[in-house]
């Protein structure tokens, strides 16, 4: 089978926070990302962002802790940038998902000028992308809010952090203009609500959970992102008539249990407010009348402004994008539940899980391209989907990983699928084109990449790079185009 669509965009996507290393150079500043240890004993079906109190994040800034923070090390893309991004190009990429870290900019967020040195990093990063005529699409905030902004102004639920926010938007568009065209402002948009640490920049443990506390300013936040990325398209548009920006949810597709009516209004319900709410505010503009229904049984009362109204309403996103991994299911009454991205849904007797817990449904990739493009008719891009593996390399300096190969294969089937369906998709970024620091278990052991990196889950190793049998078959893909 050939894939249908010559001019697609075939790219890998990585963060600043699971890659870079050098987590204290040059003026940066941490993230609750650097901050959290890797633990052996954790649940591979749990996420560490749940359990720490403030007080426990901020002990890890001692300087006697004896915690490993794999995320201090990343793979060390900030100084093998270059050997990275030439294996990406070398491999059939034409296209480089990345985000920049706030904190390498405006490492306390609040100062007047912007700290040079994190500007001209990206500057060669993104000249050696021009270099090997690869395409960039940046991630503006990848969960990686700096802690001055967390401590001094509380994240995303103040919107003051709104006007820090432009303010570095600002800075980076007018200095990478030449560079980047498509921008996501930010990653997940919708983990404000599944992981408010992460997507909002606040320390959960000052909330309380029994009295709804922690769901009511999760929203707020939600909402001031909402405002900010509407800000970032007007901004965008008067800097660069060249620029296209598009939002980035965390998609989570599921299906009724059954065909018993109860359930598929209860589905109906959960595809409202865990998918359909953000695209509906970020593409319509608007908030839904279904989620004034939600808000007011969940007691959730929004500092909103008619004016903020206005603003979301005339920029809205001109492309979506999302993250792909599995799907769940759901029901009226309790089911058996695996993990999920950053949450729990029903379990599918239908499909495979991995290690993780997370189902493997390439068809579902097609009814959700589908589904999204019946809904808004607008540009997609998949800008996250893969497959973690726990692997190591063989005595011939490889790994045969053919399940990699499948995953891959039958996705990628489903999106010409979906193409032949008449869904205008256009590109697609797996994650990740080589391996990095898992976000959700600190672990290096859960491998995503193409590309094998040789350390362990303490960064013992070389750090060298070597190439998977999938790397070669994703390359052979790009040349023949046969599936």
């Amino acid at each position: 089978m050939k894939f249908i669509k010559e001019d697609f965009l075939w790219g890998g996507a990585t963060s600043a926070g699971q890659i870079e290393g050098s987590w204290d150079v040059n003026g940066k500043t941490p993230t609750l990302l650097e901050l959290t240890p890797y633990n052996e004993k954790i649940n591979r079906k749990e996420m560490l962002f749940s359990s720490k109190t403030k007080d426990q994040y901020l002990k890890a800034l001692q300087s006697n802790t004896k915690n490993h923070y794999p995320k201090r090390y990343g793979i060390d893309f900030y100084n093998r940038y270059k050997e990275d991004i030439t294996l990406f190009k070398k491999a059939g990429m034409n296209i480089y998902r990345m985000s920049i870290s706030w904190s390498r900019i405006f490492p306390n967020g609040d100062e007047k000028e912007p700290n040079r040195a994190g500007l001209e990093f990206y500057r060669k990063v993104f000249e050696e992308c021009l270099k090997n005529k690869m395409q960039i699409m940046v991630t503006i905030q990848h969960f990686d809010v700096p802690l001055p902004i967390m401590l001094k102004y509380g994240g995303w639920i103040n919107k003051e952090t709104i006007n820090l926010y432009l303010k570095y938007v600002e800075v980076i568009m007018n200095e990478y203009k030449e560079f980047v065209t498509y921008w996501l402002p930010f990653n997940e948009i919708d983990i404000a609500i599944w992981a408010p640490e992460l997507g909002l920049g606040i320390f959960k443990s000052d909330f309380n959970q029994e009295t709804g506390e922690l769901k009511q300013i999760s929203y707020q936040g939600l909402h001031n992102q909402f405002v900010a990325q509407a800000k970032v398209i007007e901004l965008g548009k008067k800097i660069s008539s060249n620029f296209k920006i598009g939002c980035m949810l965390a998609n989570s597709t599921t299906y009724s249990i059954d065909c018993n009516p109860v359930n598929v209004m209860e589905n109906i319900k959960m595809q409202q407010i865990s998918r359909w709410f953000y695209y509906d505010v970020m593409v319509r503009g608007e908030y839904p009348t279904y989620s004034k229904r939600f808000f007011k049984e969940n007691n959730i009362k929004l500092d909103i402004t008619e004016e903020e109204l206005l603003l979301i309403k005339n920029n809205p996103v001109e492309y979506i994008t999302f993250s792909y991994y599995m799907t769940g299911t759901v029901a009226k009454e309790e089911i058996k539940k695996v993990n999920a991205n950053l949450h729990d849904v029903g379990k599918n007797p239908f499909l495979e899980d991995t290690e993780w817990g997370w189902q493997i449904d390439p068809i579902g990739l097609r009814i959700t391209l589908n589904e999204i493009w019946d809904r808004y008719q607008i540009p997609i891009f998949i800008s996250e989907n893969g497959i973690g593996v726990v692997e190591k390399l063989d005595n011939n300096f490889t790994v045969e990983d053919d399940y990699r190969i499948k995953y891959l294969s039958e996705h990628f089937e489903q999106i010409n699928e979906a193409l032949s369906d008449g869904v205008e998709v256009f590109g697609y970024t797996m994650w990740t084109p080589v391996d990095v620091v898992s976000a959700s278990t600190c672990e290096m052991s859960k491998r995503y990449g193409l590309i094998y990196v040789d350390y362990d889950d303490y960064h013992k190793g070389t750090g060298n790079r070597y190439l998977k049998k999938s790397y070669h078959w994703f390359k052979n893909f790009r040349i023949t185009g046969e599936l």
